[in-house]
């Protein structure tokens, strides 16, 4: 039934959709299968155009953002893959309040508000993902997160058609977690920050870029794998368990920080996805605790036990 809605879906978007792209290089893992049909969105025309196709066809729909968080696997995704251009990307800023475009990336909107003299979104300069993906996976770091300053969200449901502003406290966050859909774009999210001192937010920012160069890895990462149980850390779990280092194939724990998992250059998803199971297995074994995946899965059955 897919192949048949894609063909359908290809029709409908002959002139804007491209034919088996590769996904792997629009992640930060660098690794991954293609997708049969992909999108980048310059234009509003454009986003109505594919959700007539998505609503008409049925096709599968996969929107990414950065792949700052993302691991699709070697297999690819049957459907048609969907990305927002430079077009949404603008940060308009007006006093305290901030409107960041879906594509808008994270440290741009941390080091504008900061100039703009504005404090509360000083630790998204480390984090390189994009404001629709932050909003899908409440994004944070540094004690802070995107549920602090998110006041609404402007959401295109590719597969119903609705599009919507929704208010923060309808989307059902929480902890890495909201109930943004991958067949929904975030076309646009409204901040609300607090007047801060310009020298004391450059300061801030620079003390966040230079402690993760110190503590996480460069090179082919998707970031922390899992996501922290409660009271504890996993990379400290996975660390105890004897995980530092180990290695599946093209993947390996990293030696810096153990819940950062590097990939080979031309690597393998799929030993990515092997190796989050094995540190997973591992883990539980040793502490009884049964880890959750941050990382989002494509195509692969959750080692959480949650399919991806």
């Amino acid at each position: 039934m897919s192949g048949e809605a894609v063909a359908a879906a290809a029709g409908l978007l002959d002139g804007l959709a491209g034919r088996d792209e590769p996904i792997g290089p629009r992640t930060t893992y660098r690794v991954g299968g293609r997708a049969d049909l992909f999108v980048e969105l310059a234009t509003e025309d454009d986003v109505a155009r594919v959700a007539a196709a998505v609503a008409e066809t049925a096709v599968p729909v996969l929107v990414v953002g950065k792949g700052s968080n993302l691991l699709v696997t070697d297999a690819g995704f049957p459907g048609l893959v969907v990305a927002l251009g430079d077009a949404f990307a603008a940060v308009e800023i007006d006093g305290v309040r901030v409107r960041a475009g879906g594509a808008a990336a994270l440290p741009v909107v941390a080091r504008q508000t900061v100039r703009a003299g504005l404090t509360g979104f000083e630790w998204a300069v480390g984090v390189p993902g994009s404001i629709g993906g932050a909003v899908r996976m409440n994004a944070g770091g540094h004690g802070s997160e995107m549920a602090h300053v998110l006041r609404s969200v402007r959401r295109v449901d590719l597969g119903a058609g609705a599009d919507e502003v929704v208010d923060a406290a309808g989307l059902d966050l929480a902890y890495r977690h909201s109930n943004v859909r991958p067949d929904q774009l975030v076309l646009w999210a409204d901040l609300a920050l607090a007047p801060g001192d310009r020298g004391k937010g450059e300061a801030e920012l620079s003390e966040i870029v230079a402690w993760r160069r110190a503590n996480q890895p460069g090179g082919q990462n998707a970031g922390s794998v899992f996501a922290n149980p409660p009271g504890d850390s996993a990379g400290r779990l996975i660390e105890a368990a004897g995980c530092k280092g180990l290695r599946v194939g093209t993947a390996e724990v990293s030696t810096k920080h153990a819940n950062f998992f590097q990939s080979d250059a031309g690597g393998s998803a799929d030993d990515v996805h092997a190796l989050m199971a094995e540190v997973l297995r591992r883990v539980e074994d040793a502490s009884g605790i049964r880890l959750r995946p941050e990382t989002r899965l494509v195509g692969f059955p959750d080692p959480g036990g949650a399919d991806g």
